[in-house]
């Protein structure tokens, strides 16, 4: 591959250098804000492009001749460049600041549909991720609060869409797959996101029907782009939660681009504010980079990298959990010993050849290492007490113990260790195909090759006692001592033990084609693909299987020509295959089955876009968008699972079927003046069927969602914000043991609400610029400010932990609650 790739270096080098050369930048508007679809073209010649939603533009252009360059858009002025010559042996780089055009023009008709919204994709401005607050910041904690996402907890950056699981969300970075850690069992080990929000340039999510040209998951895909720096530039946010920062810039005649963000997370401030007191290292490091190099007009080079070193220390004392009602008050008393320590190091690269054969045709060629060492080690000896609180309003012992209702103690014990290397080499092309229409159609394709080496070793049990009682598995023989002697030997309550050595190898290949065009007055817009995937798991004592899948897809919009021309309608349809990835081989005691099949999804969503204008007090319109998507899912070949925390224990046997159906619909534009907020609203029902007896509600079956988040200043001090990120959500069916029949056991955990408040003070910033000769001036962006999350003090629970009476044969559901309110302070500072 490395020849492969220089031969096409040396190669486009010495045939293009002298014949074309490129013209890049990013255009302006009066407030240096980015302008979307400008036209930028070459007078005499059908060379032309338009900038993107970040105002940035390439154009390839003759080397050599003199040109003439004009840049275009609807009120504003156009801006021209005459008798440009380049000699084609760096991109200019061209930064064009267009005036408001203020003349009174005719009635035009603007025709500004992107095709992303034909396609049902949402789009995210990357300012808002980075301003908004949460506990795991980022673009997952903005994803929350989008209708069909969900997360009910807020210590970890994993979703669920639309009745799916953590394990089917495909995340790209510059069309790079990249991945999770295999280990992760609580949102407190999880650590840092791998999407560096410093690094964004473009944020697109799509919940369900997307193309072909997308990977094999069964939910949803998050499609981010790194942004490319056009000058020398730098930043810093910094809380008590630690710091984050970035340095990028240009080199060799702005050839070579390069940008690099550090983070460091310190989780003890939320960790500490728990129920339960102990001692805490939780500690997060990571370090990334994207380059990228102009070889020639044609030919470009790039690298995204990434080194993640996650440290967890964890040394609980004791804790108290109160719990009940107030006619039955209870409180769950608990001394540790012991402690956990987990690691967690992941290295990622991937370099990336771009190649322009001609304006029509454009050739990709990938390669990425993902190398993940995970390490989770823990002893924790946990006595317990359940007792009975004073109650006694007024007394002098109320909240003292009055009654010990049980005893007991437990045992954890874990040493699993995983190795785990992933190498990837895909080639992907873009094909225009000029049809006279004003939009091209375009032929998408791709193949794609994955080596997966892993190696785990499973080592886990827990030991239970109750008031001096051995409590055995739920599948042996009941113990009825002391009445009846008991001849059985004594078994922990749960062991896991498995060493697995797994190789897994896999070839893609999709293709697609996309049109734009009209049925009469009406824009249409269309998309049919196809996706294959093979696939051959063997190993160490593992028999070799191959199992091959394919997968259809195909989208069609129609936006009809009515006066006001404000509607967009849309309906996607597909097969959605789920080859799995190791874990989904393992089932719950740690063996691996090589046979399980590829979990399987139809798709049909049906969308619809209203654009329109609000009339504010002001008496001004400001644009608003509702988006609104019902869609069912039919899922054959499931995988079921169960959920604790965040850790997926799969069956690893396709025995159920399921389905899932609901109504998504958000209203998002300028409630406050030049700002974006947006309102969620999701309703989801999805249900399985385990060996047909009957359908019951998946682990991920959240009936019920509403989110608001909203942007606002203070109207005499438009440099004050707030920022709030709300959520309500109706509970999970979370509140079994894990080791329970889910048909005797359907309980659900109280609903999730939580809102986030930031405040941040813009001494620096768009509309705010520093005095000449002050210490800011240099700045593009300071800001202080202040967070407080969970501002309402809301008791959220993740679970319940279940604890035994030997003497009552009763189990209590003690709730494991998540963070409380906590305070934080933040500065900002961009260069």
């Amino acid at each position: 591959m490395k020849n492969f790739l220089l031969f096409i270096a040396l190669l486009a080098t010495s045939f293009m250098y002298a014949q074309e050369a490129i013209i890049q930048g990013i255009i302006l508007d009066d407030n240096n804000k980015p302008l979307t679809d400008v036209n930028i073209n070459v007078l005499g010649t059908t060379l032309g492009t338009a900038s993107d939603k970040t105002g940035f533009y390439r154009l390839v252009v003759p080397a050599n001749q003199k040109l003439t360059i004009v840049f275009t858009s609807v009120s504003y002025k156009s801006a021209t460049i005459k008798d440009l010559k380049l000699d084609g042996k760096a991109p200019l780089e061209f930064n064009p600041v267009l005036k408001t055009n203020i003349e009174q023009i005719s009635e035009v008709f603007i025709n500004n549909t992107r095709t992303k919204e034909f396609a049902g994709i949402i789009n995210i401005n990357p300012t808002i991720v980075r301003a908004i607050p949460g506990v795991q910041p980022g673009v997952e904690n903005l994803l929350k609060s989008l209708p069909g996402v969900s997360s009910n907890n807020e210590l970890s950056t994993q979703y669920a869409v639309r009745g799916g699981n953590f394990d089917e969300n495909l995340v790209y970075i510059n069309e790079i797959e990249v991945y999770r850690p295999f280990l992760i069992r609580s949102g407190q080990q999880e650590g840092l996101s791998i999407v560096n929000a410093d690094l964004v340039r473009n944020v697109n999510f799509s919940a369900g029907g997307f193309q072909s040209k997308y990977g094999d998951k069964l939910s949803s895909v998050l499609d981010i782009d790194y942004r490319r720096p056009t000058e020398f530039g730098a930043g810093i946010d910094a809380s008590f939660l630690g710091v984050n920062a970035f340095v990028e810039g240009t080199a060799f005649a702005k050839a070579a681009t390069g940008i690099l963000g550090v983070r460091y997370r310190n989780n003890s401030l939320f960790v500490n504010s728990r129920e339960t007191e102990a001692i805490t290292r939780p500690v997060f490091i990571d370090a990334q980079t994207y380059l990228t190099y102009q070889v020639s007009p044609k030919f470009e080079l790039s690298f995204l990298g990434n080194i993640a070193i996650n440290s967890y220390e964890f040394e609980p004392l004791t804790s108290q959990t109160n719990f009940g009602t107030v006619n039955d008050a209870q409180a769950l008393l608990i001394d540790y010993d012991g402690g956990e320590n987990d690691q967690y190091e992941t290295y990622f690269g991937a370099i990336k050849a771009s190649y322009d054969v001609n304006r029509l045709l454009n050739l990709r060629f990938i390669t990425s290492v993902y190398h993940t060492q995970e390490q989770e080690h823990f002893d924790i000896f946990a006595q317990y007490r359940i007792v009975r609180p004073n109650t006694n309003i007024g007394g002098d012992d109320l909240g003292d113990v009055d009654v010990n209702r049980g005893i007991g103690r437990e045992l954890d014990h874990g040493r699993n260790d995983l190795d785990a290397l992933i190498v990837s080499l895909e080639h992907k092309g873009t094909l225009e195909i000029d049809t006279g229409k004003k939009e091209n159609d375009q032929l998408d394709w791709g193949l794609k090759f994955n080596s997966e080496d892993i190696r785990d070793r499973l080592r886990e049990y827990t030991v239970i006692d109750s008031a001096g009682f051995n409590i055995r598995p739920a599948s042996v023989p009941a113990n009825d001592q002391p009445y009846f002697s008991y001849v059985a030997p004594l078994d922990s309550f749960e062991t896991l033990s498995a060493d697995n050595d797994v190789q897994v190898i896999r070839l893609q290949a999709f293709a697609q084609y996309s049109s734009r065009g009209y049925l009469g007055d009406h824009e249409v817009y269309w998309n049919a693909g196809v996706r294959s995937h093979t696939w051959n798991v063997s190993g160490q004592d593992i028999a070799s299987t191959t199992q091959t899948v394919f997968s259809p897809r195909g989208q069609v919009a129609i936006k009809p020509a009515w006066k006001n021309n404000n509607m967009l309608f849309r309906f996607s349809t597909g097969w959605y295959d789920q080859p799995p990835l190791y874990r989904e081989l393992r089932n719950q005691q740690g063996v691996v089955n090589p046979d399980v099949k590829a979990q399987k999804s139809v798709h049909f969503v049906l969308g619809n876009d209203w654009s329109f204008d609000w009339m504010a007090k002001d008496g001004k319109n400001r644009p608003f968008k509702l988006t609104s998507e019902a869609y069912y899912k039919n899922l054959t070949d499931v995988n079921t699972y169960t959920l604790e925390n965040v850790r997926i224990r799969y069956r690893a046997n396709n025995n159920a079927t399921a389905y899932a159906y609901g109504l998504d619909v958000r209203l998002a534009g300028e409630f406050v003046k030049g700002t974006e907020s947006w309102i969620s609203l999701g309703y989801l029902k999805t249900e399985e069927n385990l060996d047909g007896r009957g359908f019951i509600a998946r682990p991920t079956d959240q009936r019920l969602k509403v989110a608001f988040l909203f942007q606002d200043y203070v109207p005499n001090i438009p440099n004050l914000k707030a920022y709030i990120n709300m959520v309500y959500s109706s509970g999970l069916p979370g509140g079994s043991p894990s080791y329970a029949d889910p048909y005797d056991f359907q309980f659900r955990l109280k609903d999730y609400f939580r809102a986030d408040l930031g405040v941040q003070f813009v001494l620096v910033g768009d509309k705010k610029k520093a005095k000449e000769g002050s210490w800011l001036q240099n700045f593009e962006e300071f800001s202080i400010g202040a967070q407080i999350f969970n501002i309402f003090d809301y008791n959220n629970q993740i679970s319940n932990l279940w604890v035994r009476d030997v003497a009552t044969s009763a189990q209590y559901a003690v709730p494991v609650r998540l963070t409380p309110r906590v305070f934080n302070l933040r500065l900002i500072a961009r260069l």
